[in-house]
């Protein structure tokens, strides 16, 4: 009786795979249910919405900072409140644009160089305005070719 359940024990072995193939069959039915149902999802609703006679808010438009660099080197800073643009020195500068910037950190900045001024001026510039008077981003400005209207 002994080699019976030795007979036994070595034609039963246990299997440790996991068989895949349900989980397939599982996940391809899945799939073909989202293609067939995805279409279907893309139908629009109707939706009734109140009026109203209230206009749109208006944002309060901020008036920029520029500083202007001429084609000598000066400096002139130009802000909210002043008709006629300032002469000012570097120095200056960096402490005024750093006042605003403290006061708005939203406040828009803008470097507007003179046609013949040099490139490096004008670089020199927007490097002391971002490394020295905190300035986040500021914009170079531009004159459009269009005829004003």
């Amino acid at each position: 009786m002994a080699r019976v359940t030795g007979r036994r024990s070595r034609k039963r072995r246990l299997q440790s795979d996991i068989n895949v193939v349900p989980y397939i069959d599982v996940m391809l039915v899945l799939l073909i249910i989202f293609m067939v149902t995805a279409p279907l999802l893309n139908v629009g609703v109707d939706v009734n919405l109140p009026q109203a006679d209230a206009h749109a808010l208006e944002q309060a438009k901020k008036q920029p900072v520029v500083v202007t660099v001429y084609k000598d080197g000066t400096l002139t800073l130009t802000y909210e409140g002043v008709d006629s643009p300032q002469k000012i020195g570097e120095i200056e500068l960096v402490a005024k644009v750093k006042a605003f910037v403290a006061a708005d950190p939203n406040v828009p900045v803008y470097v507007a160089g003179d046609r013949e001024a040099s490139y490096q001026s004008v670089y020199t510039v927007l490097a002391l305005l971002q490394q020295q008077a905190n300035v986040p981003r500021a914009g170079l400005m531009a004159r459009s070719n269009e005829p004003e209207k």
